[in-house]
């Protein structure tokens, strides 16, 4: 098999406090194909920002990664010194944030952060980085981008915003694109407008995706693979076509089914009972046993790995430890 452009193997994110250490991820293990588009869904609170954060170094004070590996197409990252992270950010891998507001810096125009950021890690001219960025802009749907480059972030609309910051993402063409989040606060049809740019462009240039969401709809539509996480552990993971028409894990199957469809007829819709632990609450054995309509003994004393499933799939549930075989993904 092809080596993996990025491999996570293990990956543990701690947060220090005066009461004890709080483990936000706890062994988080998958990789992502050159040109895949990996989904990474759950609820609030589950870690998906978390795992983006800590992949391009940027995690907030206290949190830390405690343990595990992060590989990009076969270079350690994970314990590269602050400068050398720093150059891989955004030259190999590109952020797209959930709000553009922040990503965005309000004192200086669309063309300075564009050019400074083309500038920064391509070596071109000043006229040649404008002409880039320009170009850019055209392709990720700003009308009139030769004028409008020279506005400022408030000038442009929230989905604009959203094309803007797609757009310095990219701007130095990295391998890898992690997307938190980037709909969130978008109108439904401008939803679709950015998942579709985002995707085309991304696909154009063989570039990567790992897209986090909570919408099931939106990594159905565009997601080669979904990643199902739970309490900071992953519970699912699979073709995302296999996963979203036969969930097996109890969370993802109770994920679809809190989905509304225009197919099936129901008065209501199914309902997870309880709410995600508090990191400092997180039960023995498997995280989503207190919720789990189909939980057993084990389930409260053991904490289940991912066991490999037809199709390429992994569920981390003891229902499925007939298969007596385990695996990191």
């Amino acid at each position: 098999m092809a080596e993996p452009l990025l491999s996570v193997r293990d990956l543990v994110v701690e947060f220090p406090t005066r009461r004890g250490t709080l483990r936000a991820l706890d062994k988080v293990s998958f990789d992502i194909a050159e040109g895949e588009v990996l989904g990474m869904v759950g609820e609030s609170g589950a870690g998906k920002s978390l795992t983006g954060a800590a992949i391009i170094g940027l995690l907030e004070p206290p949190g830390r990664v405690a343990g595990g590996e992060i590989w990009l197409r076969g270079q350690r990252i994970d314990n590269l010194p602050r400068e050398a992270m720093r150059r891989i950010r955004g030259r190999r891998i590109g952020m797209v944030f959930q709000d553009p507001l922040t990503s965005l810096n309000p004192l200086y125009t669309v063309a300075q952060q564009l050019i400074e950021t083309i500038r920064t890690h391509m070596d071109v001219s000043d006229k040649e980085a404008r002409a880039r960025a320009v170009a850019l802009l055209d392709r990720v749907g700003i009308p009139a981008a030769a004028r409008r480059i020279d506005d400022y972030p408030h000038h442009f609309s929230g989905g604009m915003r959203q094309r803007v910051v797609i757009a310095l993402a990219l701007a130095a063409e990295p391998e890898l694109v992690i997307a938190d989040e980037p709909t969130t606060a978008l109108d439904v049809s401008v939803q679709a407008q950015i998942i579709d740019v985002l995707k085309e462009i991304c696909a154009e240039r063989g570039a990567s995706v790992m897209l986090i969401t909570h919408d099931m709809g939106v990594i159905a539509e565009t997601a080669d693979r979904v990643a199902v996480l739970y309490a900071g552990r992953l519970a699912e993971i699979g073709p995302v076509r296999d996963v979203i028409q036969a969930a097996e894990h109890p969370y993802t199957v109770g994920l679809m089914g809190s989905i509304p469809t225009l197919t099936q007829a129901a008065e209501r819709l199914t309902q997870i009972p309880g709410a995600m632990p508090r990191l400092n609450a997180i039960p023995q054995g498997c995280a989503f046993n207190p919720r789990c309509t189909r939980v057993m003994d084990r389930c409260r004393r053991d904490r289940p790995e991912l066991i490999a499933r037809s199709g390429a799939r992994h569920v981390a549930c003891w229902l499925y430890d007939s298969a007596k075989e385990t695996a990191n993904v």
